[in-house]
């Protein structure tokens, strides 16, 4: 049964990435008090803030069971403001703070030191980029045919 070997998994490229790049934002987002799914967050608010609940997790395909707590966290580290809508009291806003808009100059140096631990050219980073996003299309479009 050859499909059964986890070297032969498609998949499995795809954790085993995913861990290891979290793994090394670890040590560059520690000294500022964030984890990984904390920093997607407030990059996604310093595009653009505020943003309801529901966008933010579009945006980083996490479903609201997941990044509520998440939220709440960020919340209490005074980084985000959590409002509900006046008219709709089922859907939150979530802000940025203060705090949160200083922190992004200051962490603006992650991403480089990143690609410098990598060491890899920008073409070829754009390009697995590239492919990955595509991938991404085709699971997220399997996904909603369910």
């Amino acid at each position: 049964m050859e499909q059964l070997k986890i070297s032969n998994q498609f998949c499995f490229p795809f954790y085993v990435a995913s861990r290891m790049i979290t793994k090394l934002y670890q040590p560059l987002l520690e000294q500022y008090g964030l984890t990984y799914p904390q920093y997607l967050v407030l990059m996604v608010l310093w595009e653009e803030s505020p943003l309801p609940v529901k966008s933010i997790g579009e945006k980083l395909y996490l479903n609201s069971n997941t990044l509520t707590p998440l939220l709440k966290r960020m919340e209490a580290m005074e980084l985000i403001i959590r409002t509900r809508d006046t008219k709709d009291e089922r859907k939150v806003f979530i802000e940025l703070t203060t705090k949160a808009r200083e922190l992004k100059s200051d962490i603006a140096c992650v991403p480089t030191t990143l690609f410098e631990k990598l060491d890899m050219p920008m073409d070829k980073m754009q390009s697995i980029k590239k492919d990955l996003e595509d991938v991404i299309g085709l699971l997220n479009k399997s996904l909603s045919e369910d």
